[in-house]
Formats: C-alpha cells, sequence, structure tokens
C-alpha cells in the first residue's frame, strides 16, 4: 500500500475524532521539523496514534526530529489549521500579555525537583501553569479568595500568587523536596505536609475557597483528592474544585471509571475543558488532560465520608502503591538467590521463583511477628495480621496523625507500608510512647537525617526493616525544653505551644527563647518574628525543612 493510501486509511479509520491526526499532517508540512514528543504533546493526541502517522509517512530526518520533505507536502496537506487545540483554552489570547510571567515559570520549573514515577509525577508546561492561574482570574473573583492546591508538583500555587498576588494560597503536598521549594521562592504560599490517604492537615480542613489538583489517573487516585479537594472548602454552597484528568482516547472505559468516581462523590460537572493541560511527557494520553470545573452538592459530603471509609492507599499508576501493583515480596531468599548469578539453562522456572517469592514474604511475615511479640507493645498502629496478639488494641495510621492516643502505652508498634515512608517521622512524632518500634517494607533511607530531625525526643537505633526509637528524658532548661515542648505537643498548634513555653519561667539566660517572665503578648511577637510562616499548623503537618528551621530559630542566640 502506497503512502497516500495508508494515509487515507487512518484518517477514514479515526473517523471524526481524526482532527489531531490531520493538525499532525498540517504541522509537519509546514517545513518546520518536529520531534515525536512535540508533536504529541502540540496535537494532544496519543504517542501510538503519531506513531502510525509517521510510519506511513515518507519523510526526512535531522537527529530524533521529522518532516515531510517540501517537494510532497503539497500531496500530504490536510487542509486544516495547524493550531486545533484551543478548543477547551478560553484564555488563550491572554497568554502573551504575562511574558514575564511566562519566562519565570519555566525557569522555575527547569529548577524545580525532578518528578518521582512512584508519586505519578509529570511536569505540565509552563504555559499550562500559567493558564490556571488565568483561568481562575477570569471565572472567578478573587480578591479576598483563598485556593487550595491539593498536590503541586507543577507548580500553579506559584503562577496563582504571581498574578493573582490577592488570593492566599496554600500547598498541601506528599513531597517534602516540593514543599521546600515553594517556600523558598517567597511567594507568600503556605506549605503543608500531607498524605492524603492519611488525611488532610488540620489547618487546611474548611480553609478554601476554591480547590485544584492534578492527581494520580486511576479512578481511586482521582477520587481520593477530589475528596480532600472538597473537606478543604469552606463555602460549601459555592465552593468549586478544578481537576485534571486525561485519558487516551483509546481507552474510554477508563475515562469512564474515573467519571463515576467523581459523580460518586454527587459532584457537578460544571465544565469541561478538554486538552486544556499539556505535559512534558505522559505521552500515552497525548501529553494532555482536560481540566474539570466541579461543584459540590448536599449529597457530597456524606459521599465523601463513604468514600473516605472504605480508602485504600493504592491510588497511583505505578510503584509499590499502584493500583494494579501485586503484593511486593521483601527481600530475603530469592532476592539473594537473584543476586547471586544471572539466570542460565538451569534457572528456575516461573512457577519456583513464584514459590520463592510466597515463601519469602511468609517468612518475612514470620519475623515481623516474632519481632513484634517479642517487643511487647501496648498498642499495634497500621495494618498488622487479625492474629497477631489479639488482646493488644489497635489503631490506624490516619488516627495516630488526626489525635493523640487516648491511653499512653510504653511501648507502640508501628507498621509503615511501602509508599507510606514520607509519613515515618510525623507517626513518631505522634505517639508520645517511651519505645516505638516500626517495621517498614524495607531498610530505613535516609536514617542520618531522620536521627538528627528527632535528636531532641528519640535515640535511633535500625536493623534492617526495624526501626527502634526511644525517647529521651525531657530537658530541663534552655532552648532544648522549648524545642522539645513543641515536639512534645506534635497534635497541637505549633505556635501556641512555643507561645506557652516562653512565658514559663525557666534558668535566667541571655537566650529569648529561656527569657523568663514573658507576657503572653511579648511571647505572641516573639514567636510571629521568628516563625512567621506558623500559622495555625500543627508539627505534623509542616515540611521537614521548616521543622528543621523551627530547631535553628530556637536554639539560635538573641541578637545583642
Amino acid at each position: 500500500m502506497g503512502g497516500h493510501e495508508a494515509i487515507d486509511e487512518l484518517l477514514a479509520e479515526a473517523g471524526v475524532d481524526g482532527l489531531g491526526l490531520r493538525g499532525a499532517l498540517a504541522l509537519l508540512s509546514g517545513g518546520r521539523w518536529w520531534t515525536l514528543p512535540d508533536l504529541v504533546r502540540e496535537t494532544a493526541t496519543p504517542r501510538r496514534t503519531i506513531e502510525s502517522l509517521l510510519r506511513a509517512l515518507p519523510l526526512e530526518h535531522s537527529g530524533d526530529r521529522v518532516r515531510i520533505p517540501m517537494d510532497q507536502v503539497n500531496r500530504f496537506n490536510a487542509g486544516v489549521e495547524p493550531d486545533i487545540s484551543d478548543l477547551g483554552n478560553p484564555v488563550s489570547e491572554m497568554v502573551p500579555e504575562h511574558a514575564e510571567t511566562l519566562a519565570r515559570l519555566e525557569r522555575l520549573i527547569a529548577e524545580a525537583p525532578r518528578g518521582r514515577h512512584a508519586l505519578d509525577h509529570v511536569s505540565a508546561t509552563a504555559e499550562t501553569v500559567l493558564r490556571r492561574a488565568l483561568l481562575l482570574g477570569r471565572r472567578f473573583w478573587l480578591p479576598g479568595a483563598r485556593l487550595l492546591c491539593v498536590g503541586d508538583h507543577d507548580l500553579t500555587s506559584l503562577a496563582v500568587r504571581m498574578v493573582h498576588p490577592e488570593v492566599e494560597v496554600a500547598v498541601a503536598d506528599i513531597d517534602d523536596r516540593i514543599l521546600e521549594f515553594v517556600d523558598a521562592q517567597d511567594l507568600g504560599v503556605r506549605t503543608r505536609w500531607a498524605d492524603l490517604r492519611l488525611g488532610l492537615p488540620p489547618s487546611l480542613r474548611g480553609w478554601a475557597d476554591l480547590a485544584i489538583t492534578d492527581p494520580p489517573y486511576t479512578p481511586e487516585g482521582i477520587g481520593l483528592f477530589a475528596a480532600r479537594a472538597a473537606e478543604g472548602l469552606r463555602d460549601r454552597e459555592r465552593g468549586r474544585i478544578l481537576v485534571a484528568y486525561g485519558a487516551s482516547e483509546r481507552t474510554p472505559m477508563l475515562a469512564l471509571k474515573v467519571q463515576k468516581a467523581l459523580v460518586d462523590l454527587n459532584l457537578l460537572h460544571e465544565a469541561i475543558f478538554p486538552h486544556f493541560n499539556r505535559y512534558h511527557g505522559a505521552e500515552a494520553i497525548g501529553s494532555a488532560a482536560d481540566l474539570y470545573v466541579l461543584r459540590p452538592t448536599t449529597k457530597t459530603w456524606p459521599a465523601i465520608a463513604a468514600r473516605l471509609d472504605r480508602l485504600a492507599t493504592a491510588i497511583y499508576t505505578q510503584g509499590p502503591q499502584a493500583v494494579e501493583s501485586a503484593p511486593a515480596g521483601r527481600p530475603g531468599r530469592a532476592a539473594a538467590k537473584a543476586a547471586g548469578g544471572a539466570a542460565g539453562p538451569g534457572a528456575e522456572s516461573a512457577a519456583d521463583r513464584a514459590a520463592d517469592r510466597a515463601a519469602d514474604r511468609a517468612a518475612d511475615r514470620a519475623a515481623d511477628e516474632a519481632a513484634v511479640t517479642a517487643f511487647g507493645p501496648g498498642l499495634l498502629a497500621g495494618d498488622w495480621p487479625r492474629g497477631l496478639l489479639p488482646q493488644v488494641p489497635r489503631t490506624r495510621l490516619a488516627t495516630l496523625l488526626a489525635k493523640p492516643y487516648a491511653a499512653d502505652p510504653e511501648r507502640v508498634a508501628i507498621a509503615v507500608p511501602a509508599g507510606l515512608e514520607a509519613a515515618l517521622p510525623r507517626l513518631l512524632l505522634a505517639t508520645r510512647a517511651r519505645h516505638v518500634r516500626v517495621l517498614t517494607a524495607g531498610p530505613v533511607a535516609g536514617l542520618p537525617a531522620l536521627a538528627a530531625l528527632l535528636a531532641p525526643v528519640y535515640d535511633l537505633a535500625a536493623e534492617g526493616r526495624v526501626l527502634d526509637a526511644v525517647r529521651l528524658a525531657p530537658p530541663e532548661g534552655g532552648p532544648d525544653r522549648i524545642i522539645r515542648a513543641i515536639l512534645d505537643s506534635a497534635h497541637g498548634k505549633l505556635a501556641n505551644t512555643w507561645r506557652e513555653a516562653l512565658t514559663r519561667t525557666g534558668p535566667t539566660t541571655t537566650d529569648l527563647t529561656e527569657t523568663p517572665g514573658l507576657t503572653k503578648r511579648q511571647a505572641r511577637a516573639a514567636v510571629e518574628s521568628a516563625a512567621p510562616w506558623a500559622g495555625d499548623a500543627t508539627p505534623l503537618e509542616l515540611p521537614l525543612h521548616r521543622l528543621a528551621q523551627m530547631t535553628e530559630e530556637i536554639a539560635a542566640p538573641t541578637p545583642a
């Protein structure tokens, strides 16, 4: 079949959905060189579809770039405008007015921490982030409004503060690196750590007028992020939630499942802007995603409660917490065997390897149960086998973070599954037990940094997947007394605990943090000066760099 016949067949097969293919033909006929990722993103067409087109075309190449030869352009010109993708972009004409902001966003996105595949991070283009900010201003009255970014790897919070400085903006994100980067830009964004599977930070519940999120593109991820965004709204009648979501035109059933997850929350679909969001990557979905504008209804809130009651931790498309991942075996005999030599003719069969993995998991479970039983905990936190120590009280990780445990057990055992490691320092601060034993899915990573962060409270020791934290005796005075008081009250508001500690009479010192006899007003002024970012946050919801900064501020001598 000739090239032209193959193209005709592709276009006929695409039918009314063939505008993207025709747009790609127009682009390739325009004389400019194109890479495959650029074609995918520009036309919002899945990579496989564009690849089919390229295979059928007589192309000339320049490195990884292609175009239709100029002497054959007339044969393949599709007769459509190359720019066919603005149907869902009502603010396109406003972008040129913000060229400086766009350039700054491009630099920030380039400098931001690299995305983590296990968190489904794919970076949006700078223009997309700018358009989000512009759309908010065109659609809503923003003076005095509050915006909550539920996850912010794309740095939407920064774009909104640049374009609309009158808007208060907060970010809830699981990635401490992103939170530190956002804070470093000094644009007045309040940052809070959150693993949304474990809850929304208390200081952000009922806080916002608008929420925006670009969640994992699974029904579970979309449902969870949208539910947490709704929890963050203070105006339940007029608040809105903006959700980015994209699916390949080849998988309409997946898109239907995601939309059903939103319908199950009884969220009204006010608008859907097709292909509004563009990405550096995500080529399977055309490097593009729609933007949904959702409005809660009176039936949303009971639906959210029901959704969160059956919460699952697997919400991502890849990594240890992927929806379709099988339970991962921990390193054991199979891993050691694999490391011992390359597979040869006598290599084990797939069934043998599966049996080895099952045996490894069983051995690990037995070792875990033995370690916990010997430890003798008064409380089990997390997901433990049902038959393990049935007489010992249990609590969820989310409950442990949400409020202080009613009793005061001497020993607490915590199970931290793969994918929830970022919660580890918060879980340790959330319990006041004298001895905490944590079992993780793999060897404890970043132990020196964790030990330094928690040094005012715990002495840490790790062996393999077992981390022991022994609580230190409280200091009698000096700045360490202030720090310890704050971290020992991790569920309380940091600023309140800090102020109360400053008003207690302590040993005389030249240090402001231990000045005896401070009045409440003086203590409030001292805390606001040292930590204007504290607000009404608890230590459990602060990014790790803020906890470290708090310690430094308290320990630093007062200037003469």
